[in-house]
């Protein structure tokens, strides 16, 4: 850009503040994109696209008032502006007919979006297939910070990662263990709240094989950012497949250096078992944490936040809460400071290499 340029734009700056509004214009429209992960404009869902048809409606509704309004409004300042030499309008109290005009229209207004909005609250709250009816259930706990899927009917219990098969109803209640959590999975279901002590409920159904991002959506703390999961949508076959597996106890490791990381992670002296379970194990019984049985067959972990690689896992043990502030597990190390050594290399290797190995 030249100089000249420069200066011209340093000498009118009212061009540029006439930009602001474009510019917040596209910054609200780019929210709006919905190849995005967490975009509700694309819905895989029944529940989703129940959720953002009604969308449509308040939002058309609203914005032909919002325009009607305007416009008489710059009719009104236009019509009736004061001229040179005008006197005081003459005073008029109580027009009948025209207050009962504002008084009924909006009135009608919000009759007509409250027939499709009781439409969608009925159908986004009861489930097609019930769980009496033999359809699936999950429990979602809402820990600080990570989620807890627990599968009553089947005897299985994840963490941060749903799987769910492709083309059913699943019926999800929800809870939290500490505080108030809040369950989203933008292109499945809106968001509803995990409340301590109260049981909320909610459905959902993908119609389509994948994978969908899940997040908490109620501040809940300091790593409430971190604190997200996944939805796995497959076919019948693939989530049978999923739960038979996850059904097997701990699978014995025959590496040397994962029968090392076993031996750290069941020893009394450090503890590790008493926060987290392993399926299979005798001491592995901790609720604390996410259940670890299968923990190297998930995606992610932290919340969901990382990838399952052996690089992350050993940044995780080597300092939880730089990867996730505020985290139990660095809270319990620092319970026990003084007691328990922090882990050394070798033994944060043979840990990774149990871990990993855990399918």
């Amino acid at each position: 850009m030249s100089k000249e340029a420069i200066g011209m734009i340093f000498q009118r700056p009212k061009r540029l503040l006439r930009l602001v509004p474009i510019g917040v214009a596209i910054a609200l429209l780019a929210g709006c994109t919905p190849s995005h992960n967490m975009s509700t404009f694309d819905t895989s869902g029944p529940v989703a696209e129940t959720q953002l048809g009604l969308f449509y409606i308040i939002f058309w509704v609203g914005l032909a008032v919002f325009i009607l309004v305007m416009a008489l409004m710059i009719y009104g300042s236009i019509r009736y502006r004061r001229k040179a030499g005008d006197g005081d309008p003459p005073q008029i109290h109580g027009h009948a007919k025209l207050e009962i005009a504002w008084t009924a229209a909006p009135a009608l207004v919000l009759a007509v979006v409250a027939v499709p909005s009781i439409i969608a609250i009925f159908d986004t709250s009861n489930s097609p297939v019930t769980r009496a009816e033999g359809g699936l259930a999950v429990e979602a706990v809402g820990h600080q910070w990570w989620f807890e899927f627990n599968y009553p009917d089947l005897d299985v219990t994840t963490a941060n990662e749903l799987h769910i098969p492709v083309g059913e109803p699943i019926n999800i209640l929800l809870e939290s263990v500490d505080v108030i959590h809040s369950f989203w999975v933008p292109k499945l279901a809106g968001k509803v709240d995990m409340v301590p002590n109260n049981h909320n409920t909610m459905w959902f159904q993908a119609d389509e094989p994948g994978e969908y991002f899940g997040q908490c959506a109620e501040f809940c703390g300091i790593s409430h950012a971190k604190m997200m999961f996944r939805v796995i949508a497959e076919s019948r076959a693939e989530f049978e497949a999923w739960i038979e597996a996850q059904k097997l106890p701990e699978v014995e490791p025959t590496d040397p250096l994962a029968v090392q990381g076993r031996d750290i992670f069941m020893d009394r002296d450090r503890l590790c078992f008493r926060c987290h379970t392993i399926s299979g194990t005798r001491l592995a019984r901790g609720v604390l944490g996410p259940d670890l049985t299968h923990f190297g067959s998930r995606g992610r972990f932290a919340g969901g936040t990382r990838e399952i690689t052996q690089a992350n896992l050993r940044e995780w043990l080597e300092d939880p809460d730089k990867v996730k502030p505020g985290n139990l597990m660095s809270e319990q190390a620092e319970v026990y400071t003084g007691v328990l050594p922090p882990l050394t290399e070798p033994e944060i290797s043979a840990l990774v290499a149990y871990l990993m190995g855990l399918k």
